[in-house]
């Protein structure tokens, strides 16, 4: 795991996965990093907590309904934190949070290469507003 090996080299401290790769997840832990892989399922939830993920990221959030999200919420540990990934905007944010998403991945729904600062600002602060409901 070159890479596990290079963000510990360089001092980082977190691991965010795309997949559920244990390998990644035990050779993260083994290093003394924070490791939170991609999971879809159940069945990649449960194997990424058993090599030692420290949380989980659901992903892609826009086709892992808050309902889905609820519903592995209920099997797993409470201590475990689920992250929302992948179409999250101010708009569904808060259906998450009420199903049990303890954390949210926010990307192009704030960002994008030559979209203005104005934009950006104002996107973050509906986020923000919606944290706060």
């Amino acid at each position: 795991m070159p890479d596990v090996g290079r963000v510990a080299a360089a001092d980082g401290k977190l691991i965010v996965s795309p997949n559920s790769d244990t390998e990644v997840i035990t050779e993260s832990k083994r290093l003394g990093l924070v490791s939170v892989p991609g999971t879809a399922t159940p069945t990649e939830a449960f194997a990424a907590l058993a090599a030692g993920a420290d949380a989980l990221k659901r992903f892609p959030a826009e086709v892992l309904s808050p309902a889905a999200v609820k519903a592995l919420k209920s099997v797993l540990p409470q201590q475990v934190p689920l992250i929302a990934v992948g179409g999250i905007n101010a708009g569904n944010m808060a259906d998450y949070l009420q199903a049990g998403a303890t954390g949210f991945g926010i990307g192009s729904s704030l960002y994008k290469p030559g979209k203005p600062l104005a934009e950006i600002a104002h996107d973050a602060e509906a986020f923000v507003g919606t944290h706060k409901s």
